[in-house]
């Protein structure tokens, strides 16, 4: 009697947890076009089908920055509650955007971070991120940047002038920063890179943008102990026989999702993985809003999807 009540309750827990997990929906930030119009945000059930809200418009206009452009928009929850958001404001700026949001709906003041003004020749501040690091209670953000000159080795490899290497700041209050330094650089063009914690190590997906002379435009990825600092040599490609970027990746029930825009054939793509060795391409299983470019995905609780949509 003791052990079928015992199994009772753990088949209740396991239940309840199961319908818990069920209950989150997936949120995923993105632009369309060239990023003129803004943030744009989509929704799944089951991180496959991501539908478009507010009619696939605009959530939020840019404001800052040289061309006022909001590309690559990266949204995680902060610890204070906020929804936090960096994204690209310029294809050759010194710095990024940032606001912050209790709701997804209605955003702070938007703010131009000059993270690389200290570097007079830089040619651009590309794809930004934000991770956020619970033991020392710090945000990392963390970007793609090209100075001339400072990798000359790999100068010709990639479009045109641009070279980059990944990298970040440190800020507990998006007030104050620390001095923007190198977070990533194995002697190859890399950029859009996107760091997520799990069991006690930080994962780094990234892209290889090695265009010359063998194209490389592929995800890989690379893991340490540290958040801003001693990432590993990449791994091989995780993608296909395609040129993807902006990953994002999110653990849905056991497995790894790892999004990216298919940006050449127009459309995204995704992989699976249990074991962050193994990959499986799903990208004809998985559907995005029309004209979906570099996004990020997150999750919000369902009451909250409920309360800040009406849904």
């Amino acid at each position: 009697m003791r052990k079928d009540i015992i199994s009772i309750i753990a088949a209740l827990f396991f239940s309840v947890l199961v319908k818990a997990q069920h209950n989150d929906v997936y949120m995923f930030s993105y632009f369309k076009h060239n990023g003129e119009d803004g943030l744009h945000l989509a929704y799944s059930n089951d991180g496959y089908r991501f539908t478009a809200l507010n009619n696939n418009g605009s959530f939020l206009k840019p404001q800052v920055g040289k061309d006022k452009l909001m590309r690559d928009p990266c949204i995680i929850r902060g610890a204070n509650g906020l929804f936090h958001m960096v994204w690209t404001v310029s294809w050759g700026d010194k710095g990024i955007g940032y606001a912050s949001s209790p709701d997804l709906l209605h955003w702070s003041e938007q703010r131009y971070l000059p993270v690389m003004q200290h570097e007079p020749g830089v040619l651009n501040c590309w794809a930004p991120e934000i991770t956020y690091d619970a033991k020392n209670r710090k945000y990392m953000i963390y970007w793609a940047s090209t100075v001339p000159g400072r990798f000359a080795a790999t100068d010709s490899s990639g479009d045109g002038n641009y070279n980059h290497r990944i990298y970040y700041t440190v800020t507990k209050d998006f007030i104050e920063f620390s001095p923007s330094k190198i977070l990533y650089d194995k002697g190859f063009n890399v950029i859009d890179a996107t760091v997520v914690y799990d069991r006690n190590e930080y994962i780094m997906f990234l892209k290889d943008e090695t265009k010359r002379p063998v194209p490389q435009k592929s995800i890989r990825v690379a893991r340490s102990k540290k958040i801003c600092s001693e990432y590993g040599v990449p791994s091989k490609p995780i993608t296909g026989n395609y040129w993807a970027e902006g990953p994002t990746a999110l653990k849905i029930r056991g497995q790894w999702f790892v999004y990216f825009d298919k940006y050449t054939d127009h459309r995204y793509g995704a992989v699976v993985s249990d074991n962050l060795e193994n990959w499986t391409d799903i990208s004809d299983r998985i559907s995005f809003p029309e004209g979906a470019r570099h996004g990020t995905v997150f999750t919000i609780t369902q009451k909250e999807f409920e309360s800040f949509f009406g849904r």
